[in-house]
């Protein structure tokens, strides 16, 4: 009987010190994803949320760079919902000469941060949930219109060209930069 005690404590004690040391391999795993944010979190089995799958479009590297430069990258890696409006390289190359890399510069985040916000709305909404002069609230606080035009659908004068569910929302990629 002595034995079978000794030994149930020895297993519980194991059990007891894997457990803390798996505690503790989580720790730091949760204190490394938490220095670099949501977005740092390593993860090649889930679905993309809206930032990976705008990381992972040869297309939008304009809009990931403005993204990083304005610290939006862990907002939009977050649970959501989301539906951002993502502008393809094309569309920012639209814009004014010299505008994209004037709003990539330190001094004009806050600027940027309002310009890419007017590109998010917080629900995700597929293409079919649109309907004709819709008026969508864009997470900078104004908002923007919603036109079919016979199969097309466009936001303000963007047309949405592709469209992609993410883990935490849906991207709809268009072809112009909506400004606010």
């Amino acid at each position: 009987m002595r034995s079978a005690r000794t030994f149930v404590a020895a297993f519980s004690a194991l059990l007891v010190l894997s457990a803390c040391a798996g505690g503790a391999d989580q720790a730091a795993t949760s204190d490394a994803a938490s220095a670099g944010g949501q977005a740092s979190v390593q993860d090649d089995e889930s679905a993309k949320d809206v930032v990976k799958v705008a990381v992972g479009s040869k297309d939008h590297t304009t809009l990931v760079a403005a993204l990083q430069a304005a610290d939006l990258v862990n907002s939009l890696a977050n649970a959501g919902p989301f539906t951002v409006f993502a502008p393809t390289n094309a569309a920012f190359d639209k814009l004014p000469k010299g505008t994209v890399e004037d709003l990539l510069k330190p001094a004009n985040k806050e600027k940027l941060r309002l310009i890419l916000q007017h590109h998010v709305t917080t629900s995700a909404l597929d293409l079919d949930q649109f309907v004709d002069g819709q008026v969508v609230s864009m997470a900078d606080g104004a908002s923007a219109t919603i036109t079919k035009k016979g199969a097309d659908t466009f936001i303000n004068d963007a047309k949405v060209i592709a469209s992609v569910r993410a883990s935490n929302g849906m991207v709809h990629v268009v072809d112009g930069v909506i400004l606010p």
